[in-house]
């Protein structure tokens, strides 16, 4: 209970995140970086008796209808959970907060401000295995359906709806929605790799039961151990290998120094670590 506690906890400040950014960064400056939150810009500019909010709403809702179609009891419940959240927030802050201009008068400034929150939500959403849905659920759609490379369906798709703001917004606004557009696939593809950072270490020592021990009692962690043989003077070696996150990492290298300090370790980062312990097989 407290696992599912903890994750819908994660996932409901991953979905606020993309809401406030595309609510007090994307909307009141036209940006419009794809997805269904870029639609519902262009759509408010074409009709304008309708917000952009109550736009994202009915369209998010649209398109939970045709995910139940489509896959029924299958369709994801973290994806209906952070797409109803994500739609009723943008449409609430609408009234707790009405904005009728930017906060700034700094559109570069904003720009940033409208990539890094939705991003960073995204990447934890994603991290999570959810998604708030919207243009995510025409992808499944797709995928159940067809052999197309969804991916990029999706960005071509995205890229017209940035080029597109171009059109009904001015030349300058598309540009910032295009240059949006690549700065959060960098961005997200970034910030996931950063959340599952891990430190996988290479110890080769003679002083392997030593540092075992330390790696299980005091971090926790198992290891494998190895054989090994020197190439050069044909020595007896353990090789000792290990995935431990940073500050655990510190920990080991600092008493790697006190047992054996002759010990050759190899640091390298990695984010793909599947097992116990890590990220389960997909």
């Amino acid at each position: 209970m407290a696992k599912k506690l903890k994750e819908l906890g994660i996932i409901t400040v991953g979905t606020l995140m993309v809401a406030i950014g595309i609510y007090f960064f994307k909307f009141p400056n036209n940006f419009s970086t794809g997805g269904v939150s870029g639609i519902s810009v262009i759509l408010k500019a074409l009709i304008p008796g309708i917000s952009s909010g109550t736009f994202v709403l009915i369209i998010n809702a649209a398109l939970l209808v045709g995910g139940f179609l489509v896959f029924g009891k299958n369709f994801g419940l973290k994806t209906v959970y952070c797409s109803i959240l994500m739609s009723l927030a943008v449409y609430g802050l609408e009234y707790l907060y009405p904005m009728s201009h930017p906060l700034t008068d700094q559109p570069f400034l904003e720009l940033v401000f409208s990539v890094i929150f939705p991003a960073v939500g995204s990447a934890i959403l994603f991290n999570a295995q959810a998604s708030t849905g919207g243009t995510d659920i025409v992808a499944m759609i797709f995928r159940r359906f067809t052999n197309v490379d969804i991916g990029k369906a999706l960005f071509c798709t995205d890229f017209l709806i940035a080029t597109l703001s171009g059109v009904v917004f001015g030349i300058t606004t598309g540009l910032y929605s295009l240059l949006g557009l690549l700065a959060k696939a960098l961005v997200v593809d970034e910030v996931i790799e950063n959340i599952n950072l891990s430190k996988y270490f290479t110890i080769v020592t003679e002083n392997s039961e030593e540092i075992c021990e330390f790696i299980k009692s005091k971090l926790n962690r198992s290891a494998t151990v190895l054989s090994g043989e020197g190439a050069f003077l044909h020595q007896n070696k353990r090789v000792i290998l290990t995935v431990l996150n940073r500050p655990q990492a510190v920990k080991l290298r600092n008493y790697i120094k006190t047992v054996d300090e002759h010990a050759f370790v190899v640091i390298s980062n990695t984010s793909q670590i599947i097992g116990k312990g890590f990220r389960e097989m997909m």
